[in-house]
């Protein structure tokens, strides 16, 4: 069985880690550098760098602070926010990042994410979806969490799939900042229909919580921000934890 990735996420607006609640109330969370040597230094297997506001005030994607953060930093690197094109996902992989992270530009054109794939193989595009609860089912939202697609999570998910996306990563809005868990039936279905590695991310409280979305969301890998951000859970501590109950993890 391969090991079960614990994943600090970086939400990055105007060059600072902020966090909120279902993506709104954002609150500083530190620098980005310091917070990455940080998390480097305590054992996470990944960073993700999500510049959350980029598509929806159309900036740059933040090539600069992945430069800086890659040169210190020597655990794989998610970066997303912005990106709108084959030549930006250049840029971020020869800045450094080891995968990027796709959702509005791969919504508004899923041809992206089949030659992104293709040029630079699957293993390096990651599908970013955020999910909100409506009804009975699960929709895509684009624009940092603005825009309702219409579209159903778990038709997106095996479409993106098909198209070459080499992971997925799951946020549920509804979840996101609550920490009273994630999304377990959002992730087991998911993980269910597709075929590629699922990250659970939005709701992380507790590190029952990371487990349950393992066992029971059957995810691949959990992320986590304000939790590691403010101290209250250490990645070590969710290693430690895991182990103990039988899941592989890397210590």
């Amino acid at each position: 069985m391969l090991t079960k990735r614990i994943i600090p996420c970086l939400d990055i607006d105007k060059g600072r880690v902020v966090k909120g609640k279902s993506f709104v109330n954002l609150k500083d969370a530190g620098d980005p550098q310091k917070l990455s040597q940080f998390y480097n230094n305590e054992g996470a297997d990944e960073l993700v760098f999500l510049d959350i506001t980029a598509s929806h005030e159309k900036r740059d994607i933040i090539i600069k602070v992945v430069e800086k953060v890659s040169s210190e930093v020597f655990i794989p690197l998610t970066v997303g926010g912005g990106i709108k094109n084959i030549e930006n996902i250049s840029e971020l992989l020869n800045a450094g990042a080891d995968k990027v992270s796709i959702n509005t530009s791969g919504f508004e054109n899923p041809q992206l994410i089949a030659d992104s794939s293709k040029r630079f193989g699957s293993q390096c595009i990651v599908l970013a979806i955020d999910a909100k609860k409506i009804g009975s089912s699960w929709n895509v939202f684009t624009y940092g969490g603005r825009e309702d697609t219409k579209f159903d999570v778990i038709d997106w998910a095996e479409k993106c799939v098909k198209l070459g996306a080499g992971e997925i990563l799951l946020t549920s809005m509804d979840n996101d900042g609550q920490k009273e868990g994630y999304d377990l039936e959002l992730l087991k279905l998911v993980s269910k229909r597709v075929s590629v590695p699922v990250i659970a991310s939005g709701g992380a409280g507790t590190v029952d919580h990371m487990y349950d979305a393992v066992k029971k969301g059957k995810a691949d890998a959990v992320l986590a921000a304000s939790v590691f951000h403010y101290g209250e859970i250490k990645v070590r501590d969710v290693k430690e934890f895991l182990k103990s109950k039988g899941i592989p993890v890397r210590l």
